[in-house]
């Protein structure tokens, strides 16, 4: 129970990784608020982890400032972490950097870094109020090892890892710890359209083979979360089973 008394907020927890996380982080004892664009899904995910849910879509800055105002009203303001999990990551890959769409680039821009980073200004003061604040960006380990056909992904999600290290350097004074994890492929809907040959290279170049399942990493964002993670402020941790080292 190392979360016991923390409130958590999980954006993108309507389904996959974000519903995977949620589960894990309740299982902790943390008081959990969800969110999401995907407002059915997010309020079954809500009710089964005995969290409470709120409407946000990533995309609009107006809907993340609504969503920050409605969690300082709700908690009396203050927040122990933020997991900014919410991205769009399916429909995107598999098209050459040189055949992406414009609109398609900047729908993804605006959601995945844009909305990263305006979800967390919204939130950052009630994370300085609670004094042990914590911040777990889900980047990718594609932007590491530099997965091909998937430009624009690869590209936002080495935007969150840049972005790991700066808010680590402002935030610090503050105590707010801020680090990423970033996953391989793993056995979530949200792969489901990935080639069977990026499933295999994975699952054969992992140091520990196989496929890899999402519960094998949500131990680490609840650790990430805790008063004890603030030593590893600023560092992005492949939880990939040794897919690729950082």
């Amino acid at each position: 129970m190392m979360l016991e008394g923390r409130t958590i907020l999980v954006t993108g927890a309507a389904r996959g990784l974000g519903a995977e996380i949620a589960r894990c982080l309740a299982k902790h004892g943390a008081d959990l608020v969800l969110a999401d664009i995907a407002e059915e899904e997010g309020h079954a995910v809500a009710k089964e982890t005995g969290a409470r849910f709120i409407p946000l879509d990533l995309g609009e800055p107006a809907s993340i400032e609504a969503a920050a105002k409605a969690l300082g009203e709700a908690n009396g303001g203050t927040l122990h972490g933020l997991v900014n999990n919410g991205a769009i990551a399916t429909g995107i890959g598999g098209i050459p950097f040189d055949e992406i769409d414009i609109e398609s680039w900047d729908r993804v821009m605006r959601v995945n870094v844009r909305g990263t980073w305006l979800m967390t200004r919204a939130v950052a003061p009630l994370l300085k109020a609670a004094g042990t604040g914590r911040i777990v960006n889900v980047a990718s380990d594609t932007a590491l090892w530099g997965a091909p056909r998937l430009m624009s992904y690869v590209a936002s999600k080495g935007a969150m890892m840049s972005m790991t290290r700066s808010l680590a350097r402002e935030l610090g004074p503050d105590r707010i710890g801020v680090t990423a994890v970033a996953p391989g492929i793993l056995t979530t809907e949200s792969t489901d359209y990935v080639p069977e040959a990026r499933h295999r290279l994975y699952a054969e170049g992992r140091a520990v083979p196989g496929a890899q399942g999402p519960g094998e990493i949500t131990e680490t964002i609840a650790f990430l979360l805790s008063e004890g993670a603030l030593a590893l402020t600023g560092q992005i941790l492949p939880v990939n089973n040794g897919f690729v080292f950082n």
